[in-house]
This record gives structure tokens, sequence and C-alpha cells, in this order.
């Protein structure tokens, strides 16, 4: 009998929502096996998912993320999980975006994080059908995001207050890491000798990342000159010399930004100068994401950028 229902079922899935869907499921069970329906409708799977999510190794930030974006939607609905139909959330994106003034990518962010709920659901057999299949990625328009020239480089290294600020920068420079993986790093997770050391990016994947002469030459001077018994490969400047925080080295960066009349000086920009000047000097795109610990090749592409002397460069080489 249950292989006659799913047959059914499967048959008559592309015409049905996820509610008709499961009316279908408990007539048929009635009709067929004279059995009353299991009802569900009401079960909490939001703490299901994020365990399941928390056991693929997403981190908090993203599980928090994750949970309130589910949430905020769930509640707005208001009906049951298995009751939410394609229209219900296009309904919610729309509401959304508008009471909130969101931007494109912002709803195309949320549309993923729905989309990877409601298929989690399907796949644990929980619903039939996915109501975010027809729900289409938000298109967005590409902007070009801004680099580091090899000028603003020299002059943040010439006008830096300290040597700390100089070894910091010439870190982010020469690695392209992460500023979280930067301040997780200590003292004795330094291999000078090989120039390399190893950081934790997202999910607590760990990765080498290496760096230059020059950065070697002056985190060994910050270190020789510092004082405190602190683990921390990077701390304050003053007393009690506490490990620094992604803040703070975020803001040590927009005023160094500012005095220089350097535009929009943040830690980010640094790794995506690193990406975009290694596919520039032709390393293959696949080094590029390794080194800078994507997960996508898509995500590499997107930090990335070309310069369009390079692209001419290449249309004489192979075109013209």
């Amino acid at each position: 009998m249950n292989q006659q229902i799913r047959m059914i079922e499967q048959a008559l899935q592309p015409y049905l929502n996820n509610l008709q869907m499961e009316k279908l499921h408990q007539t048929l069970l009635r009709v067929i096996e004279d059995d009353s329906p299991t009802e569900d409708d009401d079960r909490d799977f939001l703490p299901i998912y994020i365990a399941a999510k928390r056991v693929e190794g997403c981190s908090d930030k993203t599980l928090h993320y994750y949970e309130t974006s589910i949430s905020n939607a769930l509640a707005s609905i208001n009906k049951p999980v298995k009751q939410i139909t394609t229209d219900d959330l296009r309904l919610y994106l729309d509401t959304y975006q508008q009471r909130n003034n969101a931007g494109k990518v912002t709803i195309d962010n949320v549309r993923r994080v729905l989309s990877s709920f409601f298929s989690w659901l399907e796949d644990e057999d929980y619903i039939l059908k996915s109501p975010v299949r027809r729900i289409h990625k938000v298109k967005t328009g590409k902007t070009v995001k801004e680099t580091y020239s090899d000028e603003a480089l020299e002059i943040m290294r010439d006008h830096a207050e300290n040597i700390r600020d100089l070894a910091l920068i010439d870190l982010l420079a020469s690695t392209g890491m992460r500023v979280g993986e930067l301040v997780q790093l200590n003292r004795g997770d330094i291999d000078f000798e090989n120039r390399e050391c190893i950081v934790f990016g997202k999910g607590d994947k760990e990765r080498k990342v290496y760096f230059d002469a020059r950065a070697k030459i002056h985190l060994q001077n910050y270190l020789a000159e510092r004082t405190d018994d602190n683990p921390a490969l990077f701390v304050t400047l003053l007393s009690p010399f506490n490990r620094l925080k992604i803040s703070g080295v975020e803001i040590r960066l927009r005023e160094l930004g500012r005095k220089l009349n350097i535009p929009k000086v943040h830690p980010h920009k640094f790794r995506r100068t690193l990406a975009t000047m290694a596919i520039d000097k032709g390393m293959p795109i696949e080094q590029v994401q390794h080194l800078l610990g994507h997960q996508s090749i898509d995500t590499t592409m997107v930090y990335a950028q070309v310069s369009q002397s390079n692209v001419k460069n290449s249309h004489r080489k192979y075109i013209s």
C-alpha cells in the first residue's frame, strides 16, 4: 500500500504544492489504509536544521545568521512549515525588501538561506518538495571593488606610526589572510625559516599562508622589541598588552587611511588586492583559491579582478 501511495504522490508532485501534497497524503492514508494521518505540522524543525549545519562544520556566526533569517521568515509567514507555499515566501521577500529598504544582494542572501532550509527539509523527507525551487536567484549588478595600488601600499608602509602597524600591514598584504585569522595568531604559529604559518579560517578549516622577506624582517623586529609575555602575535600598544581584536585592526587602518587620504582602507582590501595581483601575474585560479581558503572557485573570481591592460594584452596575444 505504501508503495502505491508513493507512486500516486510522485505522479502528482509536479502539479501540487507542499500543502496540497500533504492533504493528498493524508487522504490516501485514510482511504487506502483506513488510518489517521500523522500530524506533525507544528513540529519545530529549525533546531534540528541548525544542529545538522553545526555538525557539518558551520561557524557560530553563520549558524546565528541562518537561525535569525529563518526564524524571522517563519514568524512573519506564521504558518506551519509544511504548509508554507512558494507564494508565501515570495510575498515575505517582497515585504522584507520594502520594509527594510534592502538591496538585491541582501534579499538574495535571505533567499539562499531559505532555500538551504527547505532543501534540507526535502532531503530529510519532512516535506515532499521545496517551495523555494521556483524562486530564482536575484539578479544583482556587479560593482568593481577597489584594490590598493602599489603606491598606496608603499605610502602606508612609510607612514606606519610604529613597528607593530608596519608588521601588521606587511603580513596582511603578503598573505591575504582574513583579519579574523590574523588576530587569532600566536607568536609560536610563525615559521620564520620557511616564511609561513597555519591559520584557521571559516568553519575552523586550517591552511598554510606564506609571507615575504619584508614581512619576516618587520615581524621579527616587532617581536624583538616586545616586553610583554602575551602569546598573541599582535597586541595592543598600551599595558596590559591584550590581544589585538578585529575592531582594533579596522580602526587603526581606517585612521591611517584618513591621515594619508587613501580611500576605503580596511583589512579585507589587502586580501582582494593579493588575489587580483596573483591572477594578473599568472597564478592559476585554483592556487589562488587555495591560498585564500575559498570553498568555491566562484568566490575567488568575485574577489579577484583582472586588469583591463592584461585583458588587452591577452587579446593581442591569443586573438589578434
